[in-house]
């Protein structure tokens, strides 16, 4: 019989593997950064969003080098053994390259990448599994959205997903209203799935994305110096780091 004509559905979900071509490319792109940069940075990062991570590219394009792609690749490419090492000295940093980590090859001398890194920081929302960092409280009232300037209330449309989060909203005027204060979040306690969205919702930003930078290999020395008090944990980070699914076409991209 011939094959049926009709269109068929596919999962957007459905990611094509990465072939061991992607991965020789990817290694060759470290390899041959790690012989133009002086420096190889290795980072950490909290509250992981794919859109900052994009903005630090932007920020460093043409003095720099980032990728934050999969580890062992990475960690391969470099070499974590003096034998299998590409550059002298870099297999120190290379056997550090463990969980979500990324590397970033510049000139730039380290008094200023680090100055750099400890400045940038970009607020977002918390995930569902983050903990909050601080109470957040509805007053009885209006459901506002705080992030509007000035703040305005939740359109008459929206109450019933405002219900469904967990607010006990009734119409006033055409608009959702509260008759009694609501505790949307306690501080330290983790965030349930409906907290996240609520907060989202009203426009509460409680997470910060940052870059915690761990160490680096500088190629005239061929040694490794760790940063002290370095890292997100390290740094009081109040949430738990969040993450995106890994691009390692995003991480090859300049």
């Amino acid at each position: 019989m011939p094959k049926s004509k009709r269109s068929k559905l596919v999962s957007l979900t459905q990611v094509a593997k990465k072939t061991k071509e992607h991965k020789s490319t990817l290694m060759n792109e470290v390899q041959a950064n790690s012989e133009k940069w002086r420096y190889c940075w290795l980072f950490e990062v909290g509250n992981m969003r794919n859109s900052h991570l994009s903005t630090v590219r932007q920020l460093w394009k043409g003095t720099a080098r980032i990728f934050f792609a999969k580890g062992k690749v990475v960690a391969k490419a470099l070499g974590t053994t003096p034998e299998e090492e590409h550059r002298d000295g870099i297999h120190k940093l290379a056997k550090q390259i463990k969980g979500q980590v990324g590397v970033m090859f510049t000139d730039s001398e380290p008094q200023e990448v680090i100055e750099w890194f400890d400045d940038f920081q970009r607020p977002d929302f918390a995930r569902a599994g983050n903990k909050a960092s601080r109470a957040v409280i509805l007053p009885a009232g209006p459901v506002m959205r705080i992030y509007s300037d000035p703040p305005e209330p939740f359109p008459h449309n929206e109450e019933p997903q405002l219900r469904k989060l967990g607010l006990t909203t009734h119409m006033n005027k055409g608009v959702p209203t509260l008759a009694a204060p609501h505790k949307i979040c306690e501080k330290g306690k983790t965030l349930t799935p409906e907290q996240a969205q609520l907060l989202k919702l009203i426009g509460e930003r409680m997470v910060m994305f940052r870059v915690g930078l761990l160490c680096y290999w500088d190629s005239t020395t061929a040694e490794v110096t760790q940063i002290e008090g370095g890292g997100i944990q390290l740094q009081g980070d109040e949430g738990v780091q969040g993450s995106e699914a890994e691009s390692e076409d995003g991480a090859m991209s300049e």
